[in-house]
């Protein structure tokens, strides 16, 4: 059977996320053991490129060895009712990977990366409130119940930032194990003990900033990804974001407001993972002044 007259493969497997829940980490770590697009860790095929068509879609993914599992990264899906009702037309069978942290902690993070980028004006409560990128993705049992009655509970992973933290090495392989790929050593990995998505500080100089962003978005959008990461691997890109202001930790008082809103939803979690996530509901702020967006751990 020739390379054209193969049937079209489909992802095994995607990350929906939530953001800042260590899938980009995943995403570094794995690079060889498993089948991801060559070009960006992220399609957003399923959110806002859905009428570009599948054969678009699987572009991505052509160069992908056949006989790894194959899938992306894309954690902007989690809490996106229309990427999960496609995921599941597309790919009924696919295995769902779902990574939660701290949500206090992870909607920081966000905010932190939003503030950044420009993408937001306002403080770290006022987003949380009104931006829905992050109300919703902080919702983490009323999105992981939705995506297990698309996929079965089977067919979902959820993965806790805190057992990477302790173990990362039994975190990866339980996502082999998961998808069906080789276990493997993150001795051999380079990314395995490096820092990912750091965001300690705002932009220096927003104005550049903000048209550099908008630049790398314009290459993406139209696949000139090879581009766009030139330019954020450039040193324009740490002339304009890197040694901005720090940003100050939320006040415990703050921290406090929006860990009693998130309740519910953390006793969701709970019940359908079977986990005790009491530590979210009443833990304060980390100490730390910058945490880093996705940390990765120390080599196992």
């Amino acid at each position: 059977m020739t390379a054209s007259s193969e049937p079209r493969r489909l992802p095994d497997f995607i990350g929906v996320g939530p953001p800042r829940t260590a899938t980009t980490w995943l995403y570094e770590v794995m690079q060889g053991q498993v089948g991801f697009s060559d070009f960006r860790k992220e399609t957003d095929f399923f959110t806002r490129f859905y009428g570009r068509g599948l054969e678009w879609y699987l572009q991505y993914f052509a160069a992908c060895p056949r006989d790894l599992p194959m899938g992306e990264m894309s954690p902007l899906y989690f809490a996106s009712d229309d990427a999960r009702e496609r995921i599941a037309r597309v790919i009924p069978r696919c295995r769902i990977i779902c990574s939660f942290r701290d949500p206090v902690e992870r909607a920081w993070s966000h905010w932190r990366l939003l503030a950044r980028s420009l993408r937001t004006r306002l403080d770290f409560e006022q987003a949380v409130e009104r931006l829905r990128d992050i109300r919703e993705t902080s919702r983490y049992g009323h999105y992981a119940a939705n995506w297990i009655e698309s996929f079965g509970r089977e067919n979902v992973l959820l993965l806790f930032y805190e057992d990477l933290e302790s173990n990362p090495q039994a975190f990866v392989d339980s996502v082999c194990d998961f998808i069906g790929g080789p276990r493997f050593s993150l001795s051999d990995s380079q990314a395995a003990g490096t820092r990912v998505h750091s965001v300690p500080a705002r932009a220096r100089h927003p104005a550049l900033a903000r048209n550099v962003r908008n630049a790398i978005g314009w290459l993406n959008d139209r696949r000139m990804h090879r581009a766009a990461r030139l330019i954020r691997l450039s040193p324009i890109w740490r002339y304009s974001f890197e040694g901005g202001e720090p940003f100050a930790r939320p006040t415990p008082e703050v921290d406090a407001r929006i860990r009693a809103s998130l309740i519910p939803d953390i006793e969701h979690l709970e019940k359908i993972s079977g986990r005790d996530l009491s530590a979210w509901k009443t833990a304060p702020a980390r100490a730390e002044p910058h945490r880093a967006g996705e940390v990765a751990p120390r080599r196992a």
